[in-house]
């Protein structure tokens, strides 16, 4: 073999290791930012039930108040 058949094979040996570990590195990154959004998601969905449950107390206290009169 020639060096230049060698230095090839060497390049395209490091070429393939590289992209399929920044791949790799990709699909876990991707998977870290999927459980955040989750993480996010479930925030915002508890957000909407403790709002709901204000609004509703805000209500109870109203129609207390207005009995009271």
């Amino acid at each position: 073999m020639t060096a230049e058949i060698v230095v090839a094979l060497f390049s395209l040996i490091g070429t393939a290791l590289g992209t399929f570990g920044g791949i790799k590195l990709t699909n876990y990154r991707i998977e870290q930012l999927e459980k955040k959004v989750d993480k996010h998601n479930n925030l915002i969905e508890r957000t909407a039930v403790i709002e709901n449950i204000i609004k509703v107390q805000g209500h109870r206290i109203d129609d207390l108040e207005h009995q009271s009169q």
